[in-house]
């Protein structure tokens, strides 16, 4: 019975040992987590050995930074602290002499200077639409003698191209001629009348003026050319009954000629109209063109993502035909004063474009830009780097890979070293 009541108070003892215990390990633990909770904020200047935290940022984000530790926006990580005396280090990468002379890395100066554009595209001759005319029936009538007989047929101003009898044209002439043989007071008038008859049965000036001066009826009266070319449109026969309005031939002139160009929607800029331009074509090896630029059309094709340029050429011989093809050299155009860097320096992800700069003693940084016209290997820098830094022409790829690589192993170092404290929280 002794033995039992010892057994009970010893049992009594140990829940009191374990109720305490487990009382003072609460609170013991409570106040752990208040203290790891005020840690952040106390260490936030002064961690790593009592460097002083500038900013926290994540590696892959570089430009965004933070005044307070935390999670980052942009990956699943933690993001790293940037200490004092290592922000300018942060992003840049260390290669020995021996390394940078097995890569064969080297370097090229920021300068400032002129940049000329040479715009070269290819295109392909065209009528020259402004310099056409449409010769067309004016009034009913029958095509008695047909002189050009086939498409393309060329023809010079004031050629006659077909003669035609008008029936009309015919009452009107006799009436004119009519008055004329008359005497009389107040003649002058009628004779005048008469001219206007036959101005509005369709006659034009000059065969008017051969009635006139010819003093007879003119059965057949001759159709001549307006202008000099070629007859691109041939809508008649010989016999053929005509019908007031009808078209009968359309001319096209060949001096000046149109070459359509096909220029590249980033080059599209640099042409403007007035542009002086040189054209040269297969068919006529050896021989210049010179001309102007017309007009650029407002139409972007959507498959060549090019836009046109309306050249007029000067085609005195005409040796230049519509269909023909050429290659066009646009007149240079010299920008001064702006900041060039060689185009091979400057690496582009498709996003932005990046250069390495050589900050010396074995250093290297990437720095992003802002690149605007390239012409002759060099490009222009709108922003992001100044005149006389040196930026790597060769091997920048490697120094690029580097770089990634030491901002990969800082992130998977700053999310090691972030991990324990997650967990105390």
């Amino acid at each position: 019975m002794k033995n039992k009541n010892i057994v009970v108070v010893a049992a009594a003892l140990a829940a009191l040992l374990a109720t305490s215990g487990y009382g003072l390990y609460r609170a013991g633990m409570q106040r752990g987590q208040k203290m790891a909770a005020a840690l952040p904020a106390a260490a936030s200047q002064t961690a790593d050995g009592g460097r002083k935290v500038l900013y926290w940022h994540d590696p892959m984000v570089p430009d965004q930074k933070f005044d307070r530790p935390g999670k980052s926006p942009f990956m699943d990580m933690q993001l790293v602290p940037v200490y004092a005396g290592a922000a300018a280090d942060e992003a840049s990468v260390n290669i020995s002499p021996r390394v940078q002379q097995n890569l064969g890395i080297r370097t090229a100066a920021v300068i400032n200077g002129n940049l000329t554009s040479a715009v070269a595209a290819v295109g392909s001759v065209a009528y020259n639409e402004r310099d056409a005319a449409l010769v067309q029936a004016r009034s009913n009538g029958f095509l008695e003698r047909l002189y050009v007989r086939a498409p393309l047929d060329p023809v010079h101003k004031g050629q006659v191209l077909a003669e035609v009898y008008v029936p009309e044209w015919v009452a009107a002439q006799e009436e004119y001629l009519s008055v004329r043989h008359m005497q009389g007071n107040g003649m002058d008038s009628l004779l005048g009348a008469a001219r206007q008859r036959m101005s509005l049965a369709g006659m034009s000036d000059a065969q008017i003026q051969l009635v006139e001066t010819g003093g007879k009826v003119q059965g057949r009266l001759a159709i001549l050319a307006p202008i000099s070319g070629v007859v691109s449109d041939l809508a008649v026969r010989e016999g053929m009954t005509l019908i007031a309005g009808a078209a009968m031939f359309k001319i096209n002139g060949l001096d000046p000629i149109w070459l359509n160009a096909d220029v590249p929607e980033g080059l599209a800029a640099q042409v403007r109209p007035g542009n002086a331009v040189e054209a040269r074509t297969p068919a006529l090896p050896g021989t210049v063109f010179k001309g102007k630029v017309a007009a650029i059309l407002p139409d972007v094709d959507p498959a060549t993502r090019t836009l046109k340029a309306r050249i007029e050429l000067a085609n005195p011989s005409g040796r230049l035909a519509p269909g023909m093809f050429a290659t066009v050299s646009f007149s240079s155009i010299v920008r001064k004063d702006i900041l060039l860097v060689p185009s091979e320096a400057v690496i582009r992800t498709g996003t932005r474009s990046v250069v390495m700069i050589a900050q010396g003693d074995g250093k290297f940084a990437p720095a992003a830009v802002e690149t605007g016209s390239e012409s002759n290997g060099q490009t222009e820098i709108r922003s992001g780097l100044e005149e006389g830094q040196n930026v790597v022409v060769s091997g920048q790829f490697l120094i690029d890979s580097e770089a990634s690589l030491s901002a990969s192993e800082t992130r998977i170092e700053g999310g090691a070293s972030a991990t324990p404290a997650g967990a105390a929280q």
